[in-house]
């Protein structure tokens, strides 16, 4: 037997504007829209490459699942981006705060961190990392 990772199942309030968030940020589509679940994935993901592309080879998504409750502490599991070589961490993290992301801080020592922690609209937090 053997599982392969599938999504990160994200809780929030609004799930359409979640969803709507996060493929703006990541450049990812949303290829299933209900109530209940909105599904964001990488835009070389289509109807037709699911049907005929090996399952091990397809990667995860992202699933917008609707919470009553608020975030209320630390994320224990996060996202951390990374831009390509030649984009600027710190050009892309403005682009992000300018689009409804914030700085948060989680007790990163931001004088020797490779990272920006920030929060999505909802709270959650994610990680900007230097360019890899």
């Amino acid at each position: 037997m053997s599982l392969r990772w599938y999504s990160v199942v994200v809780d929030c309030h609004n799930i359409a504007a979640q969803a709507r968030w996060w493929a703006r940020v990541l450049d990812w589509q949303i290829i299933y829209e209900a109530v209940d679940e909105v599904v964001v994935v990488p835009r070389h993901i289509t109807q037709e490459s699911l049907r005929t592309t090996p399952w091990e080879q397809i990667g995860p998504g992202l699933v917008f699942v609707p919470v009553p409750e608020d975030k209320t502490v630390k994320n224990r599991l996060h996202m951390d981006l990374a831009p390509q070589l030649d984009d600027d961490q710190d050009a892309m993290v403005e682009s992000l705060i300018a689009v409804g992301a914030k700085r948060v801080d989680v007790g990163q020592d931001v004088d020797v961190a490779t990272f920006v922690v920030l929060a999505d609209p909802e709270g959650n937090e994610f990680c900007v990392l230097r360019a890899r």
